[in-house]
């Protein structure tokens, strides 16, 4: 198994339900377990700014999938929650981004590791620094990072209140 970082954004429809919904989706199958998620967080958007908040979040999971192979089950559930992607950093149903997989460095047209902005993004390292703090990136820990970056714009709305199937109540 190999461990991998998530984060995942919604700002159409019931954004709640979409990131349960693709957190339930991405540990239905054998290959993947959701072992960690973070709580929710609420922010504005970036690069097209004409459009609604996002709710963001982390999660961590560990998959018997190649990074390419977790790559298509994020596409294919974003798909199915009724992604659209019409236009760069516009508005969508819900947004799976890859951040990190295993000590793994990746660089091809499809698909970079670590994410090549996360650094860049509080939305992103707060989340991940919730629950994963002491996890390396080039230049500190994440929580480093996040505490470098603010948390000016991030407001934590709590927990999503999603646990897996047979998991004890939180």
């Amino acid at each position: 198994m190999n461990t991998a970082y998530l984060g995942l954004g919604s700002n159409l429809g019931d954004r709640r339900r979409h990131l349960t919904e693709a957190i339930r989706q991405l540990n239905a199958g054998p290959d993947t377990r959701v072992t960690a998620v973070s709580s929710v967080y609420e922010t504005a958007p970036v690069g097209v700014t004409a459009q609604p908040d996002f709710l963001n979040l982390a999660v961590r999971v560990d998959t018997r999938h190649p990074a390419r192979e977790l790559l298509d089950q994020c596409l294919h559930i974003e798909a199915g929650l009724g992604r659209v992607r019409s236009e760069r950093w516009g508005p969508r149903t819900i947004d799976i981004d890859l951040l990190l997989y295993a000590d793994a460095c990746i660089r091809d047209a499809r698909l970079q590791v670590p994410h090549p902005r996360m650094q860049e993004r509080s939305f992103v390292l707060i989340p991940l620094a919730e629950i994963a703090p002491e996890l390396r990136l080039a230049g500190g820990t994440v929580a480093e990072w996040a505490a470098r970056l603010g948390a000016a714009g991030v407001r934590r709305l709590g927990p999503l209140e999603w646990r897996a199937p047979g998991a004890p109540p939180p």
